[in-house]
């Protein structure tokens, strides 16, 4: 590994100034709440994405206290479709944390805001940064990328004592001195340095402030850090999807508080064709069956098999859960797969 640059800080901070990323809604603020709910929902999901959601749930909970009080169904609602839902638990317990214990106030460090409900130590020191000048690294994906081919790190970022070290070297590249908002230009242009310029497999180094800084980039082989051995096994599954259906209503129920889609709305899961027919009896003759639906997740890769069962209005199918009128249904939390197959099945008539 190279020795740390001296020059990286100050220079990653007039590069952000000038040329990084300076119009994204969650930034020119000093807000706590709002840098907070800007990193949870940035967490593994795009900034495309986010810019969708970000208004509409400032909107809707315009602060701590707002976002406390709410019926976690109403966070779940208005979260539907951003997946990785523990995120919006854990936001309504911190919520709920930051109320009770602090008194609707953001502690000010990062090792406080660590004590709270779905905050890590990056996250953590991004609020701490941003909002009150602390002099303290963050270390996300991007971050750990930008940061690993800079100085050629050979650590394996899979292993924690790789992290740990990795972490290590974060801190003693913070600006010595900084003053102002140095700390936020300087997280920023972290940021913006691994989201814009340091990409994962196009790393434009031709245009990087860093260029002449950079180890990996000398080392003629920049996409070979980070090093990271362990490799994501991702496992297939069929989950056959009851979606029994009457004029008025839908048949749903709430997932467990673990797991795939867990705390949502959805049709009743059956891991087998069998298994759906057996809970069924005589009703399994109803059935419609749909057109699968490929729906992919971190460790996982979904084949979702729909299964209509219209039925009258006097009759349930049999399988734990409740009648959900229409009206309601699309504005529960659902995931995002069995929202775009309720809209369908909305629209389509029944048999007479």
């Amino acid at each position: 590994m190279t020795a740390l640059p001296s020059a990286f800080a100050p220079r990653l901070i007039a590069w952000q100034r000038a040329s990084g990323r300076h119009g994204l809604p969650w930034q020119g603020t000093r807000d706590p709440y709002r840098v907070w709910l800007s990193e949870i929902m940035l967490q593994q999901t795009q900034v495309s994405t986010v810019l969708g959601y970000y208004p509409r749930f400032l909107e809707r909970f315009p602060d701590v206290a707002a976002l406390a009080a709410a019926p976690i169904d109403d966070v779940m609602a208005l979260w539907s479709g951003l997946g990785y839902y523990s995120r919006a638990r854990h936001l309504h317990r911190c919520a709920q944390a930051v109320v009770a214990q602090h008194g609707g106030r953001f502690p000010r460090t990062a090792a406080e805001l660590q004590t709270l409900p779905g905050i890590g130590a990056s996250t953590a020191a991004a609020i701490a940064a941003f909002c009150f000048g602390e002099r303290v690294s963050i270390l996300d994906g991007n971050v750990r990328r930008v940061l690993s081919r800079v100085l050629a790190f050979e650590g394996d970022v899979a292993e924690t004592a790789a992290q740990r070290a990795l972490w290590a070297h974060a801190q003693a590249l913070l600006p010595k001195a900084p003053e102002g908002d140095d700390m936020a230009a300087y997280t920023q242009g972290l940021m913006d340095l691994g989201a814009t310029l340091c990409t994962r497999s196009k790393p434009a180094c031709v245009v990087c402030p860093m260029v002449d800084l950079c180890a990996a980039r000398m080392s003629g082989d920049p996409t070979r850090f980070p090093v990271k051995t362990r490799k994501l096994v991702r496992r297939f599954e069929r989950w056959w999807l009851l979606l029994a259906v009457r004029a008025d209503a839908v048949w749903l129920q709430r997932r467990p508080e673990r797991g795939i889609w867990a705390g949502l709305y959805a049709p009743p899961v059956f891991a087998s064709e069998d298994a759906l027919h057996a809970a069924l009896g005589d009703r399994a003759a109803r059935l419609e069956p749909g057109s699968p639906v490929s729906h992919s997740l971190t460790h996982r890769e979904l084949e979702l098999l729909p299964q209509r069962l219209p039925l009258p209005a006097d009759a349930a199918p049999g399988v734990p859960g409740q009648w959900v009128p229409w009206t309601e249904a699309l504005g529960l939390g659902l995931p995002a797969p069995v929202r775009g197959l309720l809209q369908v099945l909305r629209d389509q008539p029944l048999p007479q």
